[in-house]
């Protein structure tokens, strides 16, 4: 991509997460690397769980490493459960347990006209967009401790719609509805849920479902006038992940570049 996505932590980390362990889906590129990057910055060990990007989960892993932490990858198609049971089980045994989850992975694709979503489009988009976080976080509630944090990443569309990403859009509601069942369900085993509702972020996902004309004003119609870097979402999961928001629970974070949402 050009130019290439910051991924790297801004600040200078504060060990807001040491000796924790982290599970981030999707983490071999985009927002799920710079949150994965920034765990491991504030002292996590962090897995990645990815789809066949092998070269971008192999970077990630390395820089995760550059941390002094360990890092581990493991690649497989989310949408399925049996893979979600195994990969879960995997991260548990080499990292001892699991403290914080990130349910990110994610796909879009963009049509102009409902009739143009197929069955299949439809099917496979809510498949790895919220059935993958059901998958993920049954396998992994049995390893979080009391303590531990759940931080899924829902979307701005999920607030203003989208008319050219309509199934996107609506998986990603439904990841709101989600967080905030699952937060009261928790609340009692002393496990945080909360949520990342990004606005234009500049991610391998963008170039990959638009055309070149779409991807030159990208971003350009928020109050910012500009996409965000996955750096600059990142800190939202640091926080959401950390004992600074120790009583959140249930909440939705909106690094959006302007837009206001619920008002």
């Amino acid at each position: 991509m050009t130019p290439r996505p910051e991924a790297g932590p801004r600040r200078h980390p504060g060990g807001r997460l040491a000796g924790r362990r982290a599970l981030v889906s999707g983490g071999d590129s985009g927002i799920g690397r710079a949150v994965a990057l920034a765990f491991a910055a504030e002292g996590a060990d962090v897995a990645i769980l990815y789809l066949d990007e092998h070269g971008d989960a192999d970077e990630t892993v390395a820089r995760i490493e550059e941390e002094g932490r360990r890092g581990l990858a493991i690649a497989g198609d989310i949408s399925e459960k049996r893979h979600c049971d195994e990969a879960v089980a995997q991260v548990a045994d080499r990292l001892g347990g699991i403290d914080v989850l990130v349910n990110n992975a994610a796909e879009q694709h963009q049509v102009s006209d409902i009739a143009e979503i197929t069955e299949e489009q439809l099917e496979r988009t809510f498949r790895t967009n919220i059935f993958s976080m059901f998958f993920v976080t049954q396998a992994a509630l049995p390893h979080i401790p009391e303590g531990g944090a759940i931080v899924n990443t829902t979307s701005v569309t999920a607030y203003k719609g989208n008319p050219s990403l309509i199934d996107y859009s609506a998986t990603k509601g439904a990841i709101v509805a989600f967080t905030r069942s699952l937060s009261g369900a928790l609340a009692e085993r002393g496990i945080r849920v909360n949520a990342v509702a990004p606005g234009p972020i500049w991610t391998p996902l963008i170039p990959a479902t638009f055309d070149a004309e779409s991807v030159e004003s990208f971003g350009a119609n928020v109050p910012m006038g500009r996409p965000g870097e996955p750096a600059e979402v990142a800190p939202s999961y640091v926080f959401l992940a950390s004992d600074d928001a120790s009583y959140m629970s249930g909440q939705v974070l909106h690094p959006n570049g302007g837009t206001i949402v619920g008002g």
